[in-house]
């Protein structure tokens, strides 16, 4: 079911007079991958406020499968959503309950299976208890990648029809990117994805990247397209992928 963003502004009520997205118009087919670059500040969390509905756009309507997300139940909406940020959430208790937190009544196979498509099965298996390791106050006994293919085996079993990724991989060192990275490429398999992307090497191969700036989209396309013509873009790119050299005094 396509999701729509039709002339969408918006102003937080403690800065009602600035518009974090103005005239904001966007829409996502069933099953694609989207990016939203742009530098800080363009909009890209408050995209995902309002799909949350944390908030209401102030003018303009989003849409899912042409239904008005206000007229739907907030409820209903956010099981069909999975949020991975970039700071996962973990809570006291063994790994079995983390990942299975959220899903209706899973049972140990399934979650088992969650894992392994998270790349997290591995790790797990070596702790002291394996699944019913206990993880401490917001997972402490795990590292940075560790906790984020946890939530990711959370979001796999939950099934969503949404999944909105907030820059998964941009706290993590290069193998945890890389188990995590090819977690997400199963993961978002026949599912729409929506992925904020702060490096643009993580979102190459998103189906599309939506250019954003002051609140607008800049630019549509696929990466190579985006190099080519879009100035932004390419200003983003040129600090990412431009070698970096170093200058002897």
């Amino acid at each position: 079911t396509h999701i729509e963003f039709e002339n969408i502004c918006f102003s937080y009520p403690s800065r009602s007079k600035n518009f974090a997205l103005k005239n904001f118009q966007l829409r996502i087919e069933p099953g694609e991958s989207i990016a939203l670059v742009g530098p800080s500040g363009a909009g890209k969390s408050t995209v995902f406020e309002l799909i949350l509905r944390f908030y209401d756009p102030t003018a303009g309507v989003i849409s899912f499968g042409g239904s008005d997300l206000r007229q739907l139940s907030l409820t209903e909406w956010r099981r069909k959503i999975a949020l991975v940020p970039q700071h996962p959430t973990l809570f006291s208790g063994n790994v079995l309950y983390n990942i299975a937190y959220g899903a209706h009544e899973p049972t140990e196979k399934d979650i088992h299976a969650a894992a392994e498509m998270a790349h997290a099965h591995d790790f797990i298996s070596k702790l002291p208890h394996g699944y019913k390791s206990d993880l401490g106050a917001q997972g402490i006994r795990l590292s940075g990648g560790q906790k984020q293919r946890l939530v990711l085996a959370r979001a796999i079993l939950s099934n969503p029809e949404l999944l909105l990724l907030d820059e998964a991989t941009s706290a993590l060192d290069a193998e945890s990117e890389w188990h995590v990275q090819q977690a997400l490429g199963k993961i978002i398999q026949s599912r729409t994805t929506i992925v904020i992307a702060h490096r643009l090497s993580t979102v190459i191969n998103a189906d599309r990247i939506v250019v954003m700036d002051e609140g607008r989209v800049i630019d549509i396309d696929h990466h190579e397209a985006l190099v080519d013509r879009c100035p932004l873009y390419q200003r983003l790119a040129k600090l990412q992928f431009q070698p970096r050299t170093t200058t002897l005094s």
